[in-house]
């Protein structure tokens, strides 16, 4: 009669199911785990393999989980023991037989293990020395038994307490048994060689084992593998089971070692070569000293480099600096970074410019007619540079003049200096500093940041190859400052004559002559160039274009250049004057002829698409009705256009970015509380001088006929215009005490008026500035009369004789002269 088996616990089932779950999943032969029984007696079951088993009875002990060590029968271990419950563990087994069970935990971060934290098989220890120590630890010696499996916990505190059951070996024995075990035993060799941790005598005392399940479980104790591949030999009572899981274990481990080994090698021969070739190095050093032939040649690097300064030409001290870094290369291991670095000097100090330059061309004749060949009217700068060519003629070691053109967009800053390089017969180089922030741009980096180089100027000469190129410095207003430095202060020694003979850079750590450059720089305007910056330079203005001067630029440069561009050449259309005009009042408004150079492209690309399709005759005349037709509604309104005077409305003149600017002025008067309303975006400046003119007008009240309180009674409301532009300044002061005159007293400004000029609390009327932008724009408006300051008188010099033709200039020097020509007279 059979006897029938009582079902395991759950803990036992859940731990094998896992067990074998991860077995399939790896593909590898499962284990083949002892059977267990429930009944405390010896019993003889049936194992997988159809051999008769003897499983033993229960036994009760303390159980120890281990985070990171699986002990296998045989081995002795010290291990350290901290946690309370591992202590209460070992405690209870010293104060028993000695004995109790290790168990290694599934996660090594579990600090309170529970029961499904722990592998259901472990092996039963005897403790051979306990020993405390200070730190409350305890230190235990063990030595491992026999396999261990857990058939159920009995207790959880105060510690773990189990019942056990012993898992005995299986005895195998025959010709694969054999095979596996010597092979195991050449791999583990293997692995002993190429592994330095474990030393020979173990080995020696391995190897001789003839049991198949001790040298699988020695072995297996000496392995550094991960914790469930150990625990996977644990489990298995099959000797030839392990050895095959060891077999598999030890390859894969060999593969790693001999990749190891074989990164050590190639390490060790880089050393080793490198380590002869700097051995070398100083024994041919050593016999260049013996020779007495020390720095004449070590290398062929050497030589190399010293045939290149040589043929530099470089100043003393730079010469005497780059044989000084020439030495120091030359004692450097040709694979050192510092070597490098010091290489990357020597290129540079090496191309630089020392000696090279082009030579000036002296005829002032052929310099003038280039000049007038590029551009149009700009008679100062022109002026400057044929003075600058003729003293230069006569006196040779003249330095460079340090020249600023300012003035608006698109009035030829930077073509200009092009035209003076093309002029002299120089290089031309051109450095844009706008949004330039960081002072190394112009200075460069030093040598001990990584990947540093020379400033911006010293860059541009190595790439011109010259060292009296004409130098642009573009955009100079639109530099700005940060943490890294003010590029600004650094042009100041780059910018003054008396100090750029002299420059150094941070990366050359030499000087370098610029004396012999000559340097143009453009701004827009001047103030936020730095006074000191501003001081060095020598100022040139560059007017914005009258009408007649936009109008030859466009028919001598612009429409042949752009016929050009578009291959319309063969179509020649002819742009009328009346067109040309056109386009300059409808469809831009700028001081430069950038946008003018833009619309008369834009009419070559529609005239082009007539051409392409078949619709365009070979010979077409440009009039303004085809402007019309192609370029569409025209973009700016006429500026006669609301600028009629009358009560209250008065002209004013300004200067903007894009030159000349006709400026109406409104004033109404409301019955109110005596509240000045300002509008039309007014500046903190413009602000004061309309409380100035009002304060003025206080004043005089009785002279304009105004009653004494006027100025309660009654809300006075000024507006400027396109209220969406800023306006500021002090100019407008003589129009804004105008206009609120004229609607205080009902008297209309005249028609055909404007004027500029700063107003006093006393009336007195102070020179503005741009004079000549603010009249050239009353002449483009159609206005026939304008006042102005009698101070500015000087500037009328400045201004084309055939726009004076058709203006009549008034100056005064106070108000009254002012309110007498601006007002109608009183019936």
């Amino acid at each position: 009669m059979s006897r029938r088996k009582t079902p395991r616990t759950n803990l036992s089932n859940e731990i094998h199911m896992m067990e074998d779950k991860k077995n399939r999943e790896r593909n590898q032969e499962p284990l083949e785990p002892a059977m267990v029984s429930d009944s405390p007696k010896t019993t003889l079951e049936q194992s997988p393999c159809g051999k008769t088993m003897k499983s033993m009875p229960f036994k009760e002990y303390p159980l120890l989980p281990l985070r990171d060590v699986v002990i296998f029968p045989g081995m002795v271990i010290p291990l350290f023991i901290g946690r309370s419950k591992s202590v209460s563990a070992l405690e209870a087994g010293m104060q028993g037989d000695k004995r109790l069970v290790l168990v290694a935990q599934k996660e090594m971060e579990v600090d309170e293990p529970s029961p499904e934290d722990l592998y259901s098989v472990g092996t039963l220890v005897n403790l051979l020395q306990m020993l405390k120590l200070p730190d409350g630890s305890i230190k235990v010696l063990v030595e491992g038994v026999y396999r261990a499996r857990i058939h159920r916990l009995i207790a959880q505190e105060p510690y773990f307490m189990a019942e056990i059951e012993r898992i005995e070996d299986r005895k195998e024995s025959g010709a694969k048994v054999q095979a596996l075990l010597r092979h195991v035993n050449d791999l583990f060799e293997s692995y002993v060689k190429l592994n330095r941790k474990v030393p020979q005598e173990t080995l020696l005392s391995i190897i001789n084992l003839d049991d198949p399940g001790r040298l699988a479980d020695n072995i297996a104790a000496h392995l550094s593998v991960k914790i469930a591949e150990k625990q996977r030999l644990l489990s298995s009572n099959s000797p030839s089971t392990r050895l095959k899981l060891l077999s598999q274990i030890l390859s894969s481990e060999l593969e790693i070692l001999e990749l190891e080994q074989n990164i050590k090698n190639e390490v060790r021969k880089q050393m080793e070569q490198s380590q002869k070739e700097y051995y070398l190095h100083e024994q041919i050093k050593a016999i260049q000293r013996e020779l007495g032939k020390e720095g004449e040649g070590g290398s062929e690097e050497w030589t190399k480099y010293n045939q290149r300064i040589k043929r530099a030409k470089l100043s003393a001290e730079a010469e005497e600096k780059a044989l000084e870094e020439l030495e120091r290369l030359s004692n450097m291991p040709p694979l050192s970074p510092e070597a490098a670095v010091v290489r990357n000097y020597l290129d540079w100090l090496c191309d630089l410019p020392w000696s090279k330059s082009t030579k000036d061309r002296l005829d002032i004749q052929e310099a003038e007619k280039i000049l007038n060949e590029d551009h149009y009217g700009l008679d100062k700068p022109k002026d400057r540079i044929l003075e600058f060519l003729a003293v230069r003629k006569l006196k040779r070691d003249l330095k460079g003049p340090i020249l600023c053109f300012v003035g608006p967009p698109g009035v030829g800053k930077t073509s200009l200096g092009r035209s003076i390089a093309r002029a002299m017969g120089r290089k031309f180089v051109r450095l844009s500093l706008g949004g330039v922030r960081d002072e190394a741009e112009i200075r460069g980096h030093r040598r001990t940041y990584i990947g540093s180089m020379p400033g911006r100027i010293i860059q541009s000469l190595k790439k011109i190859k010259t060292r009296n190129p004409v130098f642009l410095l573009d955009e100079v207003d639109k530099m700005s400052m940060d943490f890294r430095g003010d590029p600004a202060s650094a042009l100041l020694e780059v910018l003054d004559p008396e100090q750029n003979y002299t420059f150094s850079d941070h990366y050359l750590e030499v000087e370098f002559d610029l004396s012999d450059v000559l340097f143009v720089a453009t701004a827009n305007v001047t103030y936020p160039i730095p006074p000191a910056l501003l001081d060095r330079m020598e100022i040139i203005e560059i007017p914005s274009y009258t009408e007649e001067d936009k109008v030859h630029i466009a028919q001598e440069f612009l429409i042949p250049k752009q016929i050009k561009n578009h291959g319309m050449t063969r179509f020649q259309p002819q742009f009328t004057k009346a067109s040309v005009i056109q386009i300059i009042r409808d469809y831009t408004r700028e001081a430069g002829v950038r946008n003018l150079e833009r619309e008369i492209a834009s009419v070559c690309r529609k005239l082009a698409r007539r051409a392409a399709s078949g619709r365009l005759d070979r010979k077409i005349k440009v009039t303004p009705k085809l402007i019309n037709d192609l370029l569409g509604i025209p973009k700016f309104r006429d500026p006669q256009v609301g600028r009629e005077n009358g009560i209250g409305c008065a002209t004013g003149l300004a200067v903007t970015s894009v030159g000349g600017e006709i400026l109406v002025t409104e004033v109404t008067i409301m019955e109110g509380s005596g509240q000045l309303i300002l509008t039309g975006q007014l500046g903190e400046v413009m602000q004061e001088s309309a409380k100035a003119a009002l304060s003025y007008i206080r004043t005089r009240a009785r002279r304009f006929n105004l009653v004494r309180d006027f100025y309660k009674r009654f809300d006075i409301h000024v507006h400027v215009p396109e209220g969406a532009i800023p306006k500021d300044g002090p100019s407008a002061g003589i129009t804004l005490a105008t206009a609120l005159i004229s609607a205080l007293t009902g008297r209309p400004v005249v028609d055909d008026l404007a004027m500029t000029g700063e107003i006093t609390l006393r009336g007195r009327v102070l020179p503005v500035g741009g004079i000549k932008e603010k009249v050239l724009a009353a002449h483009r408006a159609e206005i026939h009369r304008v006042i102005l300051p009698e101070d500015n008188r000087k500037d009328i010099p400045d201004i084309p004789k055939h726009v004076l033709n058709h203006l009549e200039l008034i100056f005064v020097n106070d108000m009254d002269t002012v309110l007498e020509v601006a007002l109608a007279k009183e019936n």
